[in-house]
């Protein structure tokens, strides 16, 4: 079991370090500006936990006074700001944190990663119980309706979601839902062209030109 694990960390690292080559600074720009935007829903003195941090360009920039990424990759830790705590570890397992510990749990392009909808479930009721009554689950992820190929054209794509499915499962483990857009950012980064980031916060603006250019949803529940 060691060997498969230290395994699948292998394929992880070099799986991200060849789609994102060449990327990082743009990334980071962009995430500036959605870390920007997202921060409406994340207090500035709050814990907030980002899951599937990658390269940590979310929760470097995010509000939040405690901050942790948590990631099966181990590049998280040379990615991660000091202020920044990691948890190596399957989000699908118990998470070591304590009860009611997080204002916030955020996770961008990540659960279609997980391999079932089971480990999503799991990482569902294990947000629950970290979350403080009043806590908020924000998702942003590849929406299949308006992806279904291309949603499929990533190796380590396994759980295909919408943002129904999506809302749904988080509302059978306890979720309320607060937001659920079905069309909200274009479909990716790591592909295609990095078109200027003024463009970006320009668009974040405009709700209406969403219709036309989102691919990925944004769901947005809350722990009663």
């Amino acid at each position: 079991m060691r060997d498969m694990a230290n395994q699948n960390e292998q394929d992880l690292e070099t799986i991200y370090r060849a789609r994102f080559a060449g990327k990082t600074e743009y990334r980071r720009h962009v995430w500036e500006v959605l870390a920007a935007y997202f921060g409406q829903w994340i207090p500035r003195e709050g814990s907030t936990l980002d899951v599937g941090a990658g390269y940590c360009e979310f929760i470097n920039q995010a509000n939040g006074s405690t901050k942790y990424a948590m990631d099966l990759n181990s590049d998280v830790q040379s990615h991660a700001n000091p202020e920044v705590t990691v948890l190596l570890q399957d989000c699908s397992e118990p998470w070591l944190l304590p009860e009611g510990a997080l204002d916030v749990v955020f996770t961008s392009n990540f659960l279609e990663h997980l391999p079932d909808k089971a480990a999503v479930r799991r990482t569902f009721v294990q947000a629950f119980r970290c979350l403080k009554p009043g806590g908020r689950f924000i998702a942003l992820g590849p929406n299949i309706k308006y992806a279904p190929g291309a949603y499929w054209d990533f190796f380590d794509h396994y759980v295909a979601l919408t943002e129904w499915s999506l809302a749904e499962g988080l509302s059978n483990c306890g979720f309320s839902i607060e937001r659920q857009i079905d069309r909200f950012l274009p479909y990716t980064m790591s592909q295609g062209s990095q078109p200027p980031v003024w463009m970006l916060r320009l668009y974040l603006r405009l709700p209406f030109v969403w219709r036309f250019f989102g691919k990925q949803f944004l769901v947005i529940a809350r722990k009663p």
